[in-house]
C-alpha cells in the first residue's frame, strides 16, 4: 500500500509493485474488479489517483484485478475489462507506470475469480496492446490451474512484468516436499532476457518467517 512504501524505501528496499486502497464497497478487491462495467467508474477514481502517487515514490508498477466471473462469460470479462482499463492507459503511459493484472486460481484459493488461465490474460493483453498493460505471473496460482510452467514462460514472456513464488502444494517454502523445480524455472526466466522483480510470496511454515529466504534467494539467482 502507498503508505507503507516509504517505510520500505528507507530501509534501504525496492518496492516492486503496489496495490490499490479498495473503497468502501470494496470495489478494487480481487472479488471486485474491472471485469464489470458497474465499477469502472470507482476503479478509474482509484486508479487516477494511486498511478501518479506510485509513480511519485518510484514504484513503476500497480496490481490490478479482474474480479470474480459473477455469471460474467469470458468473452464478456475479457471485452469488460478491455474497456474499463483502456481510459487508463494514458496515464499509466504519461507516468511511466504498468498496470499489471495477477492471475490467481480459483480452483483452491480464489473461487470464480476470472483471470485464472495464461491464455485469457494473454488476450486481454492483445486486446489493449500497449506496452503498459502486463501480467503478474504467480507461478503457484498457474501451477494449480495449468502446470507447464516453464513453457508457458518462454512462449508469454513478452505478457509478463512480475513473477510470484510459492511452493505447491500448500504455497510454503519451495522445498523438496514440494511440485515445483524453482531453480529450473529460474533458469527460463532468465533466458527471456527478463529484467523485473521476481518476488517471493510463499507462506512461511516455520515460526522464523526468514529461515528459507536464503535459499528462496538461491534458487531463484
Amino acid at each position: 500500500m502507498l503508505d507503507e512504501i516509504p517505510i520500505v524505501q528507507q530501509l534501504g528496499l525496492d518496492c516492486s509493485i503496489t496495490a490499490a486502497h479498495p473503497d468502501a464497497d470494496g470495489i478494487g478487491t480481487i472479488e471486485k474488479g474491472f471485469n464489470n462495467p458497474k465499477f469502472h467508474p470507482a476503479l478509474h477514481q482509484i486508479y487516477q489517483h494511486l498511478i501518479p502517487a506510485a509513480a511519485a515514490l518510484g514504484v513503476t508498477q500497480v496490481i490490478c484485478f479482474s474480479g470474480n466471473r459473477d455469471g460474467i462469460s469470458d468473452a464478456q470479462g475479457l471485452e469488460n475489462c478491455a474497456l474499463g482499463l483502456a481510459p487508463l492507459m494514458p496515464l499509466a503511459e504519461k507516468h511511466g507506470v504498468t498496470l499489471v493484472m495477477e492471475l490467481l486460481n480459483s480452483k483452491v484459493d480464489h473461487p470464480d475469480y476470472q483471470c485464472d488461465r495464461t491464455p485469457w490474460g494473454v488476450a486481454l493483453c492483445e486486446r489493449l496492446a500497449s506496452p503498459h498493460f502486463k501480467l503478474l505471473y504467480d507461478i503457484y496460482h498457474m501451477q494449480i490451474m495449468e502446470g507447464d510452467i516453464i513453457r508457458t514462460i518462454r512462449t508469454h514472456h513478452q505478457h509478463i512484468a512480475h513473477y510470484h513464488t510459492a511452493g505447491v502444494p500448500g504455497r510454503h517454502e519451495f522445498d523438496t516436499t514440494q511440485e515445483l523445480n524453482y531453480p529450473a524455472i529460474a533458469q527460463a526466466i532468465k533466458d527471456t532476457d527478463f529484467n523485473g522483480y521476481i518476488a517471493q510470496e510463499y507462506v512461511p511454515s516455520t515460526e522464523d518467517p526468514f529461515a528459507f529466504l536464503p535459499e528462496a534467494i538461491t534458487q531463484c539467482s
